[in-house]
């Protein structure tokens, strides 16, 4: 096959992935992350799985690395906590915006980023779609970090969609560490 037959391949392997991730944008001051995919679940069992955050986000992208310490309460002012040994914790973001089987939007820094001069907001945007639901995942960053923004971006962005892709395999009744 020819270099000029592998772009059309390369291009239909690219679109038709389980899921489209993307650093929408990155300047000095904030960068926007997105991520797609389609869960073969109806919406609102969606949306009931985003409160199961401890049964499906990666351990490795915890303090405690341990996923079952987090939860998210699912109301305006609910928490995106972290339980930690010896009774502590942390809050990763808190909840401002709560539509079952619609959407929910959290405000705060996550992980490394809390201890940079940023705030952001992270969203779920739902609707359903032939076979199932079409999710769009995003993260708008903005503020000051001290080793500029734009070298966040990707790194974001590759962590959020892996905890979009471990939420379809969770959704989906399969582990999500595939």
């Amino acid at each position: 096959m020819t270099t000029k037959g592998l772009v059309p391949l390369i291009l239909v392997l690219t679109v038709a992935g389980p899921a489209l991730a993307e650093v929408k944008s990155a300047a000095p001051n904030g960068f926007e992350v997105a991520s797609m995919a389609t869960i073969s679940a109806p919406a609102d069992r969606v949306y009931s799985a985003l409160g199961e955050v401890g049964r499906w986000w990666n351990p490795s992208h915890t303090f405690s690395r341990d996923a079952a310490n987090l939860s998210i309460e699912l109301r305006a002012g609910g928490c995106f906590c972290e339980r930690l040994k010896d009774g502590g914790s942390v809050q990763h973001l808190q909840v401002v915006y709560v539509a079952p089987g619609e959407g929910l939007r959290l405000r705060g820094a996550l992980g490394p980023l809390q201890m940079e001069g940023v705030d952001g907001t992270l969203s779920w945007a739902l609707k359903p779609v032939e076979g199932g639901t079409s999710v769009t995942q995003s993260y708008v960053v903005g503020g000051y970090i001290r080793s500029g923004m734009e070298q966040w971006a990707p790194r974001v962005d590759r962590v959020l969609d892996e905890q979009l892709q471990r939420l379809k395999s969770f959704v989906e009744g399969k582990s999500p560490t595939q």
